[in-house]
């Protein structure tokens, strides 16, 4: 079962960002796109989501034609954590993470005990029980973020859509966010796909790596075979080289400027 994307193409005002892309997303491993600003990582996040609709090709997932499918059953099957969200009203956590139980409740249904017992759960499995009663807006940058995923875990979907959920966070809490996500992708069986900015993350807890050129797929395969000196040259256009520890971890350098 997976996420495939197949001859994918899509463009705003006649121009093409999105050229014949073809991927695919297995469950229970984190997929990464990486790429260059406007190569294309975004666009195919909001296509696979279902918010944008490809001009030609075909995406499905588990076999679920995306663009015949209504927004609904797509988001009992996906889940979507976007980079950063400022609420309108003054949410509390736990009342935000319940609203993942949307697309399981009619119009007109309220939440139930089962559906506040997954968000308590999600919020568990997160780190931030502690944080249910509290302003959603008078949390750190890190909390919401792990309040969006816990949202997200409460949609019980087997995939999760990210668009560069660590680009506004430090050091700790990036790696603090994507260690939970590697958890919660090998412990639950969730397919992942994530755009990153940062190679080095995307080394450090990637599965898979797609990388992004120009709107078409460079390379693609498990990390440790994409992640090669040649091929992160090729994708920035910069000299770049990846260096191994004796612990077999790898890292990326760039020479100072």
């Amino acid at each position: 079962m997976a996420i495939t994307a197949e001859s994918v193409r899509f463009g705003y005002r006649g121009t093409e960002v999105i050229r014949g892309v073809s991927f695919a997303v297995p469950e229970g491993a984190i997929t990464c796109l990486l790429g260059r600003n406007g190569s294309g990582k975004t666009t195919l996040i909001r296509l696979v989501n279902g918010i944008l609709r490809p001009r030609a090709g075909a995406i499905r997932i588990d076999g679920l034609d995306v663009l015949q499918s209504p927004r609904p059953a797509i988001a009992r099957r996906v889940a979507f954590v976007p980079q950063e969200h400022q609420g309108v009203f003054p949410y509390g956590v736990e009342e935000l993470v319940v609203m993942g139980r949307n697309p399981h409740l009619s119009l007109v249904a309220r939440p139930g005990r089962a559906d506040r017992a997954a968000a308590r759960a999600a919020m568990e499995a997160v780190g931030i029980a502690h944080l249910a009663d509290r302003d959603y807006m008078q949390i750190s940058g890190g909390e919401r973020q792990l309040v969006l995923i816990a949202r997200a875990l409460t949609q019980e979907t087997p995939y999760l859509l990210m668009d560069e959920p660590t680009s506004h966070l430090d050091f700790t809490n990036q790696h603090a966010i994507l260690s939970i996500v590697r958890r919660i992708a090998r412990e639950r069986n969730v397919g992942v796909l994530v755009a990153m900015h940062d190679p080095n993350l995307a080394l450090a807890f990637a599965d898979r790596v797609i990388m992004l050129r120009e709107g078409q797929v460079f390379q693609a395969g498990p990390a440790a075979e994409v992640m090669t000196p040649e091929n992160l040259q090729a994708l920035y256009q910069m000299p770049v080289d990846v260096v191994g520890l004796p612990d077999g971890r790898r890292f990326i350098v760039t020479e100072a400027r």
